[in-house]
């Protein structure tokens, strides 16, 4: 007599579509009205990697994602548990992170507010979502789940990329199934090509202009399009800044590179001074504009997946497409330049001599601060970390260093600065590290912000995860301290009772050293290449270098600059 073929139920079903569209890797946290999915992941060839709090599996979940440019599964149960994911999804929607989130819901029953009292019950669950997220996805019965994953998966990965919401009840997850077991699925996103006229109109304004600058932001890095932006700029011998979303999208140390100072006077007025300013992949929002001050003085052309960012901000040649398509056609279309004929204002050199000289009059500047320390535990943690090491980067002073004057070289570097919010670095180094267990993994956090992730401890050590964690702690929120001394003379709730993070650290099984700035270096380096998870604290009091962006219009020139109460190098008064 054959054997009794498993029953197999709703949760299969989710659990074989992402199987069938290519996952690999899921992220979450259980709970009640999820355990229907959660028992079909236990029979599933797909990695879980459970963390502590939702919104650090969704912080893990988007890391996952950019390092792998590919949908990151994660999967919470309804309610309390649903809602513990906004401000990760929020990350996710700033930075264009592709990550599916599958949340459970009360049984079918208790949905359209029908107010039957189930545990977690919302009168309308995905509606905190809307805002959020780039599509929401129902489902209602059991055959509808298969269709609806993969709607869901292709909408995270089309262009721009970003997170999407799917909502499954309770009883469709518990629901019996007969149908096959899902093997073949299609989610193949929409291309979105540039427009033939418009590239031919940018190549022509590049092509006549005596001072070409391109700003390379975070939506060259997604594209893939590091290949394309280097073979454009060198046939215009355009000089090339990044915003600090596409740190890595261009050699740091390329005779054209401007690096990413763009929280500086002196690169806000050499972008200002461009007769044509290519914008690829970036807004020009808060922080890639030096706080709204940027006035463009000549042609802007910008090339944006995201069709809402066009022309947000300055008028524009806009053009929407993915960057990579749209750099490889603009490569072929330009009339190329012999090197060192591109001019800028004020120079009768290069345009490398003009890339050169501006990082000299950058550097010259915060060397005049007295801001040796900062400098130099950047340097040290740059030494430390491997060059194919990715780093992952909490709201904190010296991940505002690193966004202007950190060279990833060829790993990459990645921070909450699109959402802004605190917790970021350790849990999403975390998803990084299961991305790839073989190669070690770096998170940087202040005091306050680590107290946000301290329960992923236990997640490190369970899967011995090889990231390392570096906490400078200096006693509180230390930028918003000197926000509030300097605005109002003195600070208040910026002052935090803390543990011990080495002995912390250590009752959770993970090594941990105590450093100075004079070992820095080398007590880093050595947690970097032992096994598993490890961490460094660094007690720290670390300054931020002047803002340039207060003072543009003090007196009274163009614009309407921020006022006197906006922070020098960070978007939001929530971050610390």
């Amino acid at each position: 007599m054959p054997t009794a073929q498993r029953a197999r139920h709703g949760g299969d079903l989710v659990v074989e579509s992402l199987t069938a569209l290519g996952a690999s890797t899921v992220f979450g946290l259980p709970g009640q009205h999820a355990l229907g999915a959660f028992d079909a992941l236990r029979r599933s060839g797909l990695t879980y990697v459970g963390l502590r709090v939702e919104n650090n599996a969704g912080f893990a979940a988007d890391a996952f994602a950019r390092v792998t440019g590919t949908v990151a599964p994660l999967l919470v149960s309804t309610g309390p548990g649903a809602l513990m994911t906004l401000a990760a999804l929020q990350e996710s929607a700033a930075a264009s992170a592709p990550v599916l989130a599958i949340g459970s819901q009360v049984p079918t029953a208790g949905l359209g507010g029908g107010r039957k009292g189930y545990l977690h019950e919302l009168v309308d669950q995905k509606a905190s979502f809307r805002d959020i997220v780039k599509s929401v996805h129902t489902v209602r019965t059991a055959s509808q789940i298969p269709s609806a994953v993969a709607a869901a998966w292709a909408s995270a990965l089309e262009a721009p990329a970003g997170p999407v919401w799917l909502e499954i009840p309770q009883d469709v997850l518990l629901a019996p199934v007969s149908v096959p077991p899902v093997t073949s699925l299609r989610a193949e996103p929409r291309p979105l090509p540039p427009r033939p006229e418009l590239t031919a109109e940018a190549a022509r304004l590049l092509s006549a202009a005596e001072r070409p600058v391109i700003l390379a932001g975070g939506g060259v890095v997604r594209a893939g399009a590091r290949q394309e932006l280097r073979a454009l700029a060198e046939a215009l011998d355009a000089p090339v800044t990044t915003t600090f979303g596409g740190k890595g999208a261009f050699p740091w140390d390329h005779p054209l590179s401007l690096q990413s100072w763009l929280e500086d006077a002196h690169t806000t007025e050499f972008l200002e001074d461009a007769d044509v300013l290519l914008v690829v992949g970036s807004g020009l929002g808060e922080l890639s504009s030096n706080y709204h001050t940027f006035r463009p003085r000549g042609r802007l052309v910008q090339i944006e997946a995201d069709l809402g960012k066009l022309e947000s901000n300055h008028p524009a040649l806009g053009i929407h497409a993915d960057a990579r398509e749209a750099l490889a056609a603009l490569a072929e279309a330009v009339t190329p330049r012999p090197p060192g004929t591109a001019g800028t204002a004020g120079t009768a050199g290069t345009a490398a001599k003009a890339a050169a000289g501006l990082l000299t009059r950058v550097r010259e500047r915060i060397d005049a601060q007295g801001l040796e320390l900062e400098q130099r535990v950047l340097g040290a943690v740059r030494d430390a970390l491997p060059d194919d090491s990715p780093s992952f980067w909490d709201m904190t002073i010296l991940s505002y260093w690193a966004w202007s004057a950190f060279d990833p070289r060829a790993g990459a570097l990645h921070s909450a600065q699109g959402a802004g919010g605190l917790g970021y670095g350790f849990p999403a180094a975390l998803g990084a590290a299961a991305a790839d267990p073989g190669r070690p993994v770096l998170a940087v956090s202040g005091d306050g912000g680590a107290m946000y992730s301290i329960a992923e401890l236990a997640t490190a050590h369970q899967y011995r995860l090889p990231v390392t964690w570096l906490i400078v702690d200096d006693g509180g929120y230390g930028i918003l301290r000197e926000y509030m001394t300097d605005t109002f003379g003195e600070a208040t709730a910026t002052e935090l009772s803390r543990p011990d993070f080495v002995t912390l650290a250590e009752s959770f099984g993970v090594p941990a050293v105590r450093t100075t700035p004079e070992r820095l270096r080398a007590d880093l380096a050595g947690a970097l290449a032992a096994p598993g998870p490890s961490v460094v604290v660094l007690p720290a009091l670390l300054r931020m270098f002047a803002p340039t962006h207060l003072d543009r219009f003090a007196d009274g020139g163009p614009g309407d600059g921020p006022g006197p109460d906006q922070g020098c190098s960070e978007p939001d008064p929530d971050q610390g």
